[in-house]
């Protein structure tokens, strides 16, 4: 097994997820089998209690783990199935280690961070790397080992204690080091010196990096990729660039350039590796698939707008996986996409009188879109607004796609303007008990714990009888049963569903007991439909969400043309 740790400085947020993935990608482009680790350094157990403003999207894997944004980047780019224990938290070996010294593990010893927490996070990384996470079922060649954070923070400290004894544990044959970095421009100077101090703070920890990654908004000088060199005891080929691209899918052609896997090889000795001749066969088509993706992305002209309507569009993170489903369906589709975010709140008749300018934009964005998604979020604010969106989007003909909260959204404003039910709401989003709960709480699931509670994971939903004529499913291929994944506490309430589905809103798709309603579609609209799972968690760069899919494609009006 060979390692590869991607570690970062000087700033988090920095794009380590995005190399990481583009490293992995070229691995496997190769014929190598890849997995992938993200070592998260908060205290929490999981991510599934953190809010979208604070850290992003919660990933939610097929076994239901609520996981780091960038397990999502590692799914999407290798085509692979994690599994909650590839994202390592603090709170998850502390809990471990705790427990085993609460059975009498370590009876006698005085239990401490080394060695009983940095052997916990070794021995976690082994263990993990390990699990096949392809179709093959076999043992991976490679995983990537992504730290989070900034090297140099407090809470980082055990993990990189335990990585510089891991290089040694596993060989330094078998250890690889990427240590990512910003180099700032300042007044038109590319400065070195957080990459000096952070790559030096490194190696005083222990850990010497073999590639020094650079981050930076344009191509680095070559005196100062000279400098970074000679200050961070590293060779000129082992600088790589990553400037700003008009992608992100071309930072693997990027890395290419640069020879990434030849430094890497030099280190861990890959031609020691047997390739099976199969897997590079389909590295080889990988890559030449890859490539005609980029290459079309570059030569696309025509647009389709998208609003966005949610409640954490302050932190695009947030809605991370859709706007990669939204992007993976626009590169098929061929088509440039530019999403216009637009927050709830400000399409709501309060906003036309404290914040008018916002009011009025936003509703332009609305009117002028394409199409109109509404994504998942909990809690009540903004979700007027939304359902504002929604009936302008079934009124009006707009494409519209409504994600676990979005399906809700529809079904609360398809009984108030449809049914006439004026009154109608959900347990979740009113502090008093509605007169008509459109949306109930699911009698199975925790109100008093909120981690790890809800209704998680892959799950199926069964297409109903007499659906041939849904657009969704043809896209699907006409199959009985899809498979997606979950995270929700709230449901449609069965009592109305008659009456709903009476007045033309149809459930095309239940689970599998028939007593979950899972997608919604109005017969006689270009594309008016929602999903109570995310489809975006199984969407890939070269296999778009069929949801997702054809909502950009009716919003481009190529929808028929898609299907047939």
């Amino acid at each position: 097994m060979k390692y590869v740790v991607v570690s970062g400085g000087v700033i988090s947020g920095i794009g380590k997820g995005v190399i990481a993935s583009s490293t992995g990608l070229l691995f496997k482009t190769r014929g190598f089998k890849v997995s992938a680790i993200k070592i998260d350094p908060y205290m929490n157990i999981d991510a599934g209690t953190m809010s979208p403003l604070e850290h992003g999207e919660v990933f939610v894997l097929d076994d239901g783990g609520e996981v780091d944004l960038d397990l999502g980047n590692y799914e999407r780019y290798l085509n692979i199935t994690l599994t909650r224990e590839n994202n390592i938290t603090t709170g998850k070996i502390y809990s471990h280690v705790i427990e085993r010294e609460r059975k009498g593990d370590y009876l006698g010893k005085t239990v401490q961070v080394v060695p009983h927490i940095t052997d916990a996070i070794q021995e976690w990384i082994e263990r993990v790397a390990k699990i096949p996470v392809d179709d093959s079922a076999e043992e991976p060649d490679v995983c990537i080992v992504e730290l989070g954070g900034t090297v140099g923070d407090i809470e980082s400290a055990p993990f990189v204690e335990a990585l510089r004894q891991f290089q040694f544990r596993v060989g330094v044959e078998n250890f690889a080091l990427i240590h990512v970095s910003l180099v700032p421009v300042v007044n038109g100077e590319q400065k070195t010196k957080p990459t000096q101090v952070a790559v030096r703070d490194l190696r005083g920890l222990g850990l010497t990096p073999d590639i020094v990654a650079c981050r930076c908004t344009q191509k680095l000088e070559k005196p100062t990729t000279d400098k970074i060199s000679m200050f961070c005891h590293v060779g000129p080929d082992q600088v790589l660039v990553v400037h700003d691209l008009s992608s992100i899918y071309h930072v693997p052609l990027l890395l290419d350039q640069q020879k990434i896997i030849q430094q890497l090889s030099k280190k861990l000795k890959l031609e020691n590796i047997d390739l099976t001749p199969t897997f590079v066969a389909k590295g080889v088509c990988l890559w030449n698939d890859w490539k005609h993706l980029t290459s079309t992305h570059d030569r696309m002209f025509e647009t389709v707008n998208i609003a966005l309507v949610g409640k954490y569009t302050h932190l695009k993170d947030s809605y991370i996986s859709v706007i990669k489903s939204l992007e993976h369906s626009a590169l098929r589709c061929q088509r440039k996409l530019t999403i216009n975010w637009v927050e709830a709140t400000d399409l709501e008749p309060d906003a036309s009188e404290s914040n008018r300018v916002n009011f009025h934009k936003a509703w332009h964005e609305v009117c002028s879109a394409d199409g109109i998604l509404v994504p998942g979020g909990f809690g009540a604010r903004g979700t007027e607004g939304m359902i504002a969106a929604c009936k302008w989007a079934r009124e009006n003909k707009v494409p519209y796609l409504g994600i676990c909260l979005g399906l809700q959204i529809a079904v609360i404003e398809y009984a108030r303007n449809v049914l006439g039910l004026h009154d109608a709401h959900s347990e979740e989003l009113t502090t008093e008990a509605p007169q008509h709960p459109l949306i109930i709480f699911m009698p199975e699931v925790s109100k008093t714990h909120l981690g790890g509670t809800m209704r998680l994971g892959l799950r199926p939903t069964k297409f109903q009888d007499n659906t041939e004529w849904s657009k969704l499913r043809k896209l699907y291929g006409g199959v009985d049963t899809v498979h997606e994944r979950h995270r929700h506490r709230y449901e449609v309430n069965p009592k109305y569903v008659e009456d709903l589905e009476g007045a033309g809103l149809s459930f095309v798709g239940k689970d599998d007991r028939g007593e979950r309603m899972e997608i919604l579609e109005l017969k006689n609209h270009p594309w008016f439909i929602g999903t109570q799972y995310h489809p975006e968690y199984l969407s890939r760069v070269l296999d778009p969400s069929k949801p997702y899919l054809g909502f950009l494609a009716a919003s481009s009006g190529i929808l028929n043309t898609l299907i047939d």
